[in-house]
């Protein structure tokens, strides 16, 4: 399988690389300077630049072509509320809209859990991201694409357990990123999952049984 990553320099991104290549696919991964072009290659990814907020649809498109698959796990990661509507809202649709030119039908969105930081000390910027990625999914799924929205609940760098909760429904609470890489690795290649959305947690199921239940 061919995948094109948006966000591929990021901590899911690069494990979704690496697991990637490991089982010999090949990754595209999209970024914007050298440094994030040296994670990309040091993962196992081809690096190709590109920028959600001044490319086109069209020049997204042709970036794309000839992939398998799109995964966006590109965010503006605080950097503001402007650059949050231009990236994770705007850029998605664009993307979304470069896949379908492109006709890379199948299409995987990292998302956003809706109950994270509830009744914490969330914040304007906060809560302007959330309606941002519920916009953004909205899109995404009156698309004609072969979308899969994954929803993680709050990231965790420490390593994996190979172990996830995943469902359209369940109880907030933490996730690994190796397992997120992990469950979308997964999930890309159990084509028969489209067109759901999953929210995903740890847990107690092996991800690879998880993936099974959602096509069941």
């Amino acid at each position: 399988m061919k995948v094109f990553q948006i966000g591929a320099a990021g901590g899911v991104g690069r494990r979704l690389t690496q697991l990637l290549t490991a089982r010999g696919d090949s990754a595209t991964g999209m970024h914007r300077g050298p440094d994030q072009g040296e994670t990309v290659r040091a993962a196992g990814g081809k690096p190709v630049i590109g920028d959600l907020i001044s490319d086109t649809v069209d020049d997204l498109a042709q970036k794309m072509q000839g992939h398998d698959a799109v995964v966006f796990s590109a965010g503006a990661h605080g950097t503001g509320m402007d650059k949050t509507t231009l990236i994770d809202g705007k850029g998605l649709q664009k993307a979304a809209d470069a896949a379908a030119l492109a006709g890379v039908t199948r299409f995987v969105l990292v998302s956003v859990f809706p109950d994270a930081l509830r009744g914490g000390e969330a914040g304007e910027g906060f809560e302007h991201y959330i309606k941002v990625k519920k916009s953004a999914d909205v899109y995404l799924t009156r698309t004609d694409l072969d979308w899969l929205i994954v929803r993680p609940g709050t990231l965790l760098d420490s390593p994996g357990t190979g172990r996830v909760t995943a469902g359209p429904a369940v109880e907030y609470g933490d996730v690994h990123r190796d397992d997120v890489a992990a469950f979308i690795d997964a999930a890309l290649h159990e084509l028969t999952l489209g067109r759901v959305i999953v929210e995903l947690t740890s847990g107690d199921t092996p991800v690879a049984d998880a993936v099974a239940r959602l096509t069941a």
